[in-house]
């Protein structure tokens, strides 16, 4: 009769244990509760890669988490992308210039899942260190960059976006934009490139240069509408400075990481439709 008992209660989802002589009875009872879901969930852009960051769940029965993505910036839906046992995780199954959807869960030791992160946007882009570039009254052959073709140019050819200016007078550098349709800005001291995220709405330089800055970090808006960001980490003995730098390939994309929410950069077509009327 009691192993019959035993094995209704099982049944019913609870688990009856007896123990010695007396038949002690403990109640065990089966974990419905899901862990919490993760919080501070964020990106952080690469080049080829995309690194997802949150902060520990603190259950004691926590198992691990798991990441799920979606190659559609258009969707709100996401599937199952890995299972890992702490933060961060390193998404290198991407493409420069294309935009994912991720979002990370919490399980338990009982298969209990949390409910999924608040979700975030990211689009890999190409990136580098070493960049010289020099003066461009002394060389002016490497005194350009065209972020588009990774190129080292002339600071009067076609393709570039900003040049080198090294004035005798006052002793300093200048970055400087190659056009009136090409926008940059000084962001100022960074510890890291991947400091700057995003390309803020305001702050460009209404004289089209800024003034070179061992490590500081500069933003440019491209006349095409593209965006890109150089960090000085260096100068050189002959006239040049040496950056590092990334660049956005997805078009009107100002997020140097996540892209918000509304998945439209309604703001920057408006003006990049104003620049073109201005041609």
């Amino acid at each position: 009769m009691k192993k019959a008992f035993s094995m209704l209660m099982i049944l019913l989802g609870t688990v009856l244990i007896f123990a010695g002589c007396e038949d002690e009875v403990y109640i065990v009872r089966p974990d419905h509760t899901p862990p919490s879901s993760p919080k501070g969930f964020y990106s952080i852009t690469g080049d080829k890669e995309v690194w997802l960051f949150w902060e520990d769940n603190e259950e004691r029965d926590l198992a691990g988490y798991r990441v799920y993505r979606n190659t559609d910036p258009n969707s709100d839906r996401v599937y199952y992308l890995a299972t890992v046992d702490s933060p961060p995780y390193i998404d290198d199954d991407v493409k420069n210039g294309k935009t994912y959807l991720y979002g990370v869960t919490a399980f338990d030791d009982d298969g209990n899942e949390s409910a999924l992160s608040k979700v975030t946007w990211d689009t890999p882009r190409p990136e580098g260190s070493g960049l010289v570039i020099h003066d461009y009254h002394r060389y002016p052959n490497t005194s350009g960059y065209d972020f588009s073709e990774f190129a080292v140019l002339g600071y009067n050819e076609k393709g570039t976006d900003v040049y080198l200016d090294y004035d005798d007078y006052y002793r300093v550098f200048f970055l400087c934009a190659s056009d009136t349709l090409t926008d940059i800005q000084d962001f100022g001291y960074t510890d890291r490139l991947d400091d700057v995220n995003v390309a803020p709405e305001d702050g460009w330089s209404r004289v089209g240069w800024v003034e070179v800055i061992l490590g500081h970090s500069y933003i440019i808006w491209t006349r095409d509408n593209h965006f890109a960001k150089l960090r000085v980490t260096g100068f050189t003995f002959s006239y040049g400075v040496v950056f590092d730098w990334a660049y956005q390939e997805d078009w009107g994309n100002h997020e140097l990481a996540p892209r918000p929410p509304h998945g439209e950069n309604y703001l920057r077509v408006a003006v990049m439709q104003a620049k073109d009327s201005q041609r």
